[in-house]
Parts: structure tokens; sequence; C-alpha cells
């Protein structure tokens, strides 16, 4: 018997993968993997172009999403009423706010009905505006099209633009004249899409990535010259660490870090000294992490070292930065977690996170503190510096769960705040029918997890509400709590969105990452699921009326989650899920696996770690003779992050071995991991995925609530 939510689609057959079975081997122990034929060989070159694609995976996941489309088809008019409801939410020929550098600001703009941004800028105090980048214009012709970023010279010239029209993330690099809109003829391939310009705005710098998609090399390019004969800066021998390249606010240093999840190091260039020598500032050192600013003499950095587990700030002299010489500035404080900072000439602005909530804070260097105060019970705050060091004011956007983005302008001399933008919601939005609010689950072992809610004023909370519960939990990441557009419309039919801050990411600090990894991985997994109890202790809903969400290593929470307790949930939607860990963390030839040991452990190396792993694998660990929920899982075939293969061969295994269902995949076969680049496409995958939730919450025939 099918699930009642799909009773309509009884005589839809699904597509049967062909077991293959591979037997593997690992610490005298062997498993059977039927499905890894579906990872094809060719991978590499698949990432460059999806047309290599072997024809049998192709025919596989072209029959996945045949059978997708017809087990939603009878939802397909809900999936366009919410789409179009996101879209009404938006406000089609918006606008950043500009953003000085010298004589000019710089903004991006859409036009009503444009898929990308036009990056524009203008003169300080004028109106005419310059065009720099059309991403509508330069993305006709192309399935797929993505801006890595456009940059701006120093001297206003020129910019430097990437762009991927694969989906892999391999950005193709090219410079622009602005006055003549004429292109250079050199052209670099395969690199992150950004660039750091050196003082000069003769040449840039920039990141290449090698045939594994990992970010190795820092080149120098100089205009007019052959990207082939580029200058190798820097190059990582370490498959484990992945290199970036920046530049401090000050604007004269070039900064080259390399790092993991748990370590970091980093170098610098003066930027007027584009030639020079990488210096170092202090060598890697195991579980160590620092990042670094600039200020006069000084390199003031955050960092974690000498146990200063919630982070600290140092400041060293420019001439000898090592360790010997930091010096406490903002000293460690247990509980107050600080997670971003920025130096400008006259004032240190950093963001600090005590018990889940974001704090903005100030100082004048010379000791003299001061709180930007916040009046919510939830919220999301994160800096957002601009270009210039030599300022009056720092920038700040806010936001809430039922609270449109706001983008602040906080005076750091005088404590104003100036409220330059509230994201404006064209169909109408009034944050008083919003009730949001956070919970405390309780966990096994007695921690306590936070839960954030938000749902309409008058939502009963007898239990008979469906909640759509969203997790992460990986890398320290921080699930912030904002404003959006898309959970509107499930609120809006009654459905309570709520978000658990588990364990894995940062939400009450650095321990709390590092109790959620490696060893202690599962914690993350039975946080989840106490979130989800907690909301039925509390009256928000009941078992069997909760949809669990998550996207990558979220995809890994809720596949996870669901093998402990299947019965307790309606449906779970995996996007790009993580969910073949054993075997994905067994493969170091894949892009992120090297990098990723010290966040799941090296099974390759560890019989523990290998134990642990394989205790909690999705992919492994499905529950026999227990009915599953339906699950919706969505893939990308150019993504490089969780590869394509990870969810079709869950979805093959669920529908051969577990009981319920049905297990749906859709791959976006012109994509990779973030799916469509494009605006209003991007809307359309997320409707999809409501319309499931709707779909299994026994809600696709709810009309959304109007406010009279």
């Amino acid at each position: 018997m099918a699930h009642k939510a799909f009773q309509a689609q009884d005589l839809v057959e699904a597509p049967v993968a062909e077991r293959r079975e591979k037997e593997i081997t690992q610490h005298g122990e062997t498993r059977i993997d039927p499905y890894h034929w579906l990872r094809d060989d060719n991978w590499q070159q698949l990432l460059r172009d999806t047309a290599v694609l072997d024809e049998d995976i192709r025919e596989h996941l072209n029959a996945e999403n045949r059978y997708h489309d017809e087990m939603m088809s009878d939802v397909s008019d809900l999936r366009e009423r919410l789409f179009q409801e996101m879209r009404a939410r938006i406000k089609e020929d918006d606008a950043s706010v500009p953003r000085r550098d010298g004589p000019f600001e710089y903004y991006t703009r859409f036009r009503e009905g444009g898929e990308y941004p036009i990056f524009a800028r203008r003169p300080v105090g004028e109106t005419e505006e310059t065009i720099l980048f059309d991403g509508d214009k330069e993305a006709q012709g192309q399935d797929f099209f993505n801006i890595a970023a456009v940059s701006h010279s120093p001297d206003h010239k020129l910019i430097a633009y990437g762009v991927d029209t694969v989906g892999s993330e391999y950005f193709t690099i090219r410079i622009r004249d602005i006055d003549s809109g004429e292109d250079y003829q050199e052209t670099i391939e395969q690199s992150g899409g950004d660039v750091v310009w050196a003082a000069d705005s003769a040449s840039f710098f920039y990141i290449e990535r090698d045939d594994n998609q990992r970010p190795k090399r820092v080149r120098h390019h100089e205009l007019g010259t052959d990207p082939e004969s580029d200058r190798v800066v820097y190059d990582e021998e370490d498959d484990g660490l992945f290199v970036s390249v920046s530049e401090t606010q000050s604007g004269e240093y070039i900064l080259i870090n390399a790092g993991n999840h748990n370590s970091s190091q980093s170098f610098y260039i003066p930027a007027d000294e584009p030639k020079a020598q990488p210096r170092l500032i202090a060598p890697l050192k195991e579980d160590e992490q620092y990042e670094v600013e600039h200020r006069g003499d000084y390199f003031y950095i955050l960092t974690n070292a000498d146990g200063a587990v919630d982070f600290k700030i140092v400041r060293a002299p420019v001439r000898s930065p090592g360790r010997e010489h930091w010096e406490d500035w903002l000293p460690h404080e247990a509980g107050r977690y600080i997670t971003d900072f920025v130096t400008y000439g006259d004032y240190l602005v950093w963001v600090e996170r005590r018990d889940a909530r974001p704090r903005l804070m100030v100082s004048d260097y010379q000791g003299k503190t001061r709180e930007v105060p916040m009046a919510d019970e939830a919220y999301h705050l994160s800096l957002s510096p601009g270009y210039e060091f030599h300022t009056d004011s720092t920038r700040f956007l806010y936001t809430t769960p039922a609270q449109p983005l706001q983008t602040f302008d906080y005076h750091l001399e005088s404590g104003e705040r100036e409220l330059r933008k509230t994201q404006k919601v064209p169909s109408g939005h009034d944050p008083s029918r919003y009730v949001v609010e956070r919970i405390d689950a309780r966990a096994p072992d007695g921690e306590s997890i936070p839960v954030t809610v938000l749902r309409l004023a008058d939502t009963p909370l007898d239990g008979s509400a469906p909640v759509l519960l969203y997790g992460y939990g990986s890398y320290g990441a921080y699930m912030p709590d904002f404003f959006s557009i898309g959970n509107l419309s499930l609120v809006d039919r009654g459905v309570i969105h709520a978000v658990a801050k588990v364990r894995g990411g940062s939400a009450k600090g650095r321990q709390w990452y590092l109790d959620g990894k490696l060893d202690k991985k599962p914690n993350s997994f039975t946080d989840f699921l106490a979130s989800a109890k907690g909301l039925i202790k509390e009256g928000y809903t009941a078992p069997g009326r909760i949809v669990i969400d998550g996207r990558s290593a979220g995809g890994l929470l809720v596949g996870a989650t669901v093998n402990l307790e299947p019965e307790l949930f309606a449906g779970v939607i995996a996007g790009v899920p993580f969910v073949d860990v054993l075997n994905t963390i067994s493969d170091p030839s894949l892009p992120l696996t090297p990098p990723e040991w010290p966040e799941w452990g090296n099974p390759i190396e560890s019989e523990d770690d290998y134990a642990v792993i394989k205790s909690y694998s999705p992919y492994d660990n499905l529950r026999d003779g227990v009915p599953y929920p339906p699950i919706m899982a969505t893939a990308g075939l150019a993504d490089f992050r969780v590869t394509y293969w990870e969810p079709a061969k869950w979805i093959a295994r669920l529908r051969a071995e577990a009981k319920g269902g049905p297990f749906l995949l859709k791959t976006n076969m012109e994509a990779g991991h973030a799916g469509s680049a494009a605006r209003f496409e991007s809307l359309k995958e997320q409707a999809d995925l409501y319309a499931f939730a709707l779909k299994v919450l026994g809600r696709a025939d709810a009309e959304p609530i109007r406010h009279e």
C-alpha cells in the first residue's frame, strides 16, 4: 500500500537500479556495495563536460527524474502556486545599497524579470550609471550560468570577472576595460573565480584548482601576458589543506591562507610589491586556527591559540608576526565565541555569540568597548564591511525569521545606526502576524539544544500543527535565524518552521562544534531527534507530523536521523545529501576527502574512525523491515562537493531494501551543488521541495491564510 499522500500514483512504476555487487574490504571486514556502478569512473572529466556521462548512468538518472515528475504530478498546480507566491515576494528590480570606494559607489541590481545581477557603479553624489557586467546579457545561450565575482581594480579602470557555465565551480576569469567594454585577450581557466588586485592595478592574484577540484595554487597574473606563464606564488603539497587568497581591510597586504577545519596558516605580501615572496606569519600547528587583519604597525589575529576554545584576538608586529610575539588584545572568555572581526583606521568591530545569540561589538583600540544593542529574541546579524579602511561607519545586516532583511550603517564615532534599506515584499508582509520563539530541547546526555520556531500567531499549540524541521550540524557552521520568502509559503498554510541548532554547528560556541565531530558525530543525530521530540513535548506538533529537511552535510543529518526512528517522521527532504559517508571518506581521490578527515576521521588509517563512520553512514545503516516515510532527495550532475552518485545510490538502496516510501530523486542535469544559479529557477527548485512537504503533511490543498 502506498503512503496515503501518494495513493493516486499507485500504478506508477519506480526505476529499479541493477545490482552489480562490489566487494570492499577495510580493516579485515568486507562489505557489499550493490550500486557502486552509479559512480562514473570518468567523474573528473564530467566536471568539465557533463556530456561524457556514462549512458547507463544517464539512463538511470533520467528514469529517476521521470519517476519524480510522475509521483509529483498531482501537485504540479501547487508547485506553480508556491513558485508564484515566492516570486511575488521578490522586488524584481531590486538593488543593493551602494558601497563607496574612493570616487565611486559600487552596487548590484536586477532588472524586472531578470535572472542574474547587473554589476554597476556611479560617481559619488551623482546618478549617472555605468554598467560593469550585465549578468542577463552574459548568460544568454547558456544552460547554466554562475558568477563567482566581479572585482574592480584599485584605479577603477578594469574589472576581472569569473563565470562557470557547467556547475562544477571551475570558473573562467576574464579582464574587461570599463571605458571601452572590451575584454582582454587572456583567459584564465580552472580557477576559483575571484581575484585580488595588486595596488598598481597591473596584476592580480587568483586560485588555481587542480584536476580533482582542489584549490591548491596561488598564481600571479600580469595583465597582457599569457596565463600559461603566470607565476606560481604558492603551491600547497598537502591534499588535506585548501588554499585561498584575500586582502586586508587596509588594502596594504595580500594574504594567502592554507588550512582545513582544524588548522591554518597565513602568508602575507605587500600589495604594492606583488612580486615579493610570501612571508609566513606563523607556521601550521595542529588544532590551531588563525585569521589575520591589519592596522598600522600590527597584524590583528583572531585565533584559538593557547586553549582559547571560543577564540580571542591577539596582535603582533608586522615586522615579526610569529607566535612568540603574539600578545592578547581581546582575551579569551569561555562562552563568548568570537566569529568575525574587521579592522578600520580608528575602530575594531567584531561579532560574538553567547548562548546562540549574536552580538555586535565596537572598540576604539584603547580599551573603550560598546555593544550595539538588538531587541529581538531570535535574530541574525552579520558584518558587511565594504571597501574602505579610513571610514566612520561599518555596515551590518539584521534579520529575524519574521523581519525582512535590514541593512544598517553604524556610525562608529557617534554610535548612531542608520537604516539604509529594508527588504521589500511586494505582495505584502506584516511581521506582527508571526511569532518567533526559542525552545530548548533536551538531548539524551542532558545538553540543551536551541530550536528556533516561526509560526503564525494563531497557529494552535495543541499538537495538531505540522512542522518542517531544518538542520545542518557540521563544520562549525551556524544556522542563522533569518527571513526566508520560501518559508512563508509553508507558515502561511499553518506549518510551523523550526531550525535545530545541533552539536557539530557552533550555535553555543566552538565546543558545541567539537562535541559534534569525529567520534562525537552521533551527538548531531541524537540532538536532531531530541529537537523533534522537544517540539512534540512542547505541544507544537505530534509524531508523524514532522518533515525533516537538510542539505549537503545537513542531508547526512536527516539521513542518519531517519534511520534512528523512521516512524517519527512524515517525510524527509535531503538536498544534495552526503549519505555515502563511509565510501566517500575512504576515497582520497575525491575532491573533498583529504581535507575532510579532521572533520569525520580517517577510515583508511584508523580502525576506530572506520567503526564510528560505519555506525551512522546513512547508506550503510538502513533499517530492515521498518517502514520509512516518503523521502525526496536532490542531486547536481556537476557537483564535486557531494557527488551525484551519493543520493542516487541511497535512493536505489532505499527502494530495494527498505519498506514504505516512496523514495524520489531529482537530479539537475545542468547544475552542481547549489542547483540553479538563476534566481527564479532556484525558486522553482525550492517550490518543488515544499510541494513535497505539503503533500506528505496533508496540506497540499491548503490555501495560505491571508492577512485581513
